[in-house]
């Protein structure tokens, strides 16, 4: 049986996952938490699935070593090709984006037409759709990869002319299929919410799949009885796996506030957990 005040572990790519932190946080103020993020070898939306799969396995079995009582997969590429295996090699709940985001874009929309924007392999995969359909045949379902929006949000550029002219050529799609409610499928678009409701009109809602998964995990973990009795405001680590002074300056940007400890991990070490923990 798992310890109720053992921390959360959440990995992504890279910082894009921080925004799904912050949700947590404000769900769940006495939760610990352990952060990965794999900016050393970020983007995960421009690999194969079998990389992808990897190296989500790799990053799962680091925070393991945590004792973590539950793993969030706080990235969507990762969360399309990767949670059956993650469920199967590791006996600790596993939360994607997927299914959460998807359940909240059909409980938003009133016309039965969703878009949802994410990364190219994310897309590719045809995640969201798929899940969508799974819940509800009566829906259509409107994908546009926005592999720009990663660095705009990255560079923090959330009002800057650039980005507002690429959401535009994005999002024209989109508003042309008279979507009623659009899913965030990448937890870095949050960043730029503010210039996407701009482009898509304020009759579109916006669905962002970390608020949704953030649900998903309070849930989990009051049906499975392990939410931390503790009081006190939870402790948070942050790892990285490279460039952790970067991570620093952009996860102002993501929590509104500044970390101070971020510990970098080595490549190496991380790849090789994925074969130790095969033996």
């Amino acid at each position: 049986m798992k310890d109720s005040t053992a921390p959360i572990g959440i990995f992504d790519s890279g910082i894009g996952g921080l925004t799904v932190v912050k949700h947590l946080v404000d769900a769940l103020p006495n939760e610990n938490i352990v952060y990965f993020g794999d900016t050393a070898r970020v983007p995960y939306g421009s690999k194969s699935n079998d990389t992808v799969i990897e190296y989500a396995i790799q990053d799962a079995a680091f925070l393991m070593e945590f004792g973590v009582k539950a793993i969030v997969v706080a990235c969507n590429t990762a969360s399309s090709v990767a949670i059956p295996g993650l469920k199967e090699k590791f006996n600790v709940p596993v939360i994607g984006m997927i299914e959460p985001g998807a359940k909240y874009g059909l409980g938003y929309t009133s016309n039965n037409r969703i878009g949802v924007i994410g990364t190219r392999a994310t897309i590719n995969n045809n995640a969201y759709s798929k899940k969508i359909r799974e819940f509800s045949g009566n829906v259509e379902v409107f994908e546009q990869a926005c592999p720009l929006f990663v660095p705009f949000a990255e560079e923090g550029w959330v009002d800057h002319p650039a980005t507002r002219a690429v959401a535009a050529e994005y999002l024209k799609p989109l508003k042309d299929a008279g979507i009623d409610t659009l899913i965030l499928g990448c937890t870095h678009y949050p960043i730029l919410r503010k210039i996407i409701q701009e482009e898509v009109g304020q009759g579109i809602k916006l669905v962002d799949s970390g608020i949704a998964a953030s649900y998903s995990v309070v849930k989990e973990l009051t049906e499975l009885d392990l939410l931390n009795p503790s009081n006190a405001p939870g402790s948070h680590l942050y790892f990285v796996s490279d460039l952790p002074t970067t991570f620093g300056f952009v996860a102002s940007l993501f929590l509104g506030k500044e970390i101070k400890d971020i510990k970098k991990v080595e490549t190496d070490y991380i790849s090789s957990l994925f074969s130790l923990n095969n033996q």
